[in-house]
């Protein structure tokens, strides 16, 4: 159960009621996670500031899906495991093999592993990487852009995990499995 209210748009304030009728018009539903972080719609506001301007840039969502599975797998995150395994084989149609894979730094494609490659070295370093680490991507092809994103993508999903671990989010579906 979660430690902090699931605010209903029915029961919102105003401000709440507005950012929640903003995710449902965008997303076509209004998952739990949204309804937490309204308890201060400044919360809700960051969340969908930073999510929204990493999608208008360079890495493509299904290489930000692999990121979101990555730190969700490894920071623990039954929630965003769950939804991100969602996202990416209903809207973003990574294959099964590709799920998994992502959740162990790997992908069948050569960029995507590239970037997973670098959010691994990101989130196991604790954003403490070399330079090796990114003259490593940007010899795989990675561009300054994209280098910049996998980091903002993995400190964009650590947020989410945190905050859903912290406040113990009610899951939307199925709890998953993690892997090894």
């Amino acid at each position: 159960m979660s430690r902090i209210p699931l605010i209903q748009p029915d029961a919102a304030t105003p401000a709440a009621a507005e950012l929640l009728a903003d995710v449902k018009k965008a997303w076509g539903v209004t998952p739990n996670m949204t309804k937490a972080m309204v308890n201060s719609p400044a919360v809700l506001k960051a969340y969908l500031a930073f999510s929204g301007a990493l999608a208008g840039g360079e890495l493509r969502p299904a290489v930000r899906e692999r990121i979101a599975l990555l730190t969700a797998q490894e920071n623990g995150c039954d929630y965003c495991l769950a939804s991100h395994i969602q996202v990416s084989t209903h809207v973003v149609k990574l294959d099964q093999s590709e799920v998994e894979q992502a959740r162990q730094a790997k992908s069948a494609d050569p960029h995507a592993d590239a970037a997973l490659s670098l959010a691994a070295a990101v989130l196991r370093s604790r954003g403490d990487i070399t330079d090796g680490d990114v003259d490593a991507a940007r010899r795989a092809g990675l561009s300054d852009a994209e280098i910049a994103e996998v980091i903002a993508a993995v400190s964009l999903s650590t947020f989410t995990n945190y905050f859903n671990k912290a406040v113990a989010t009610d899951l939307d579906g199925p709890l998953v499995q993690y892997l090894p």
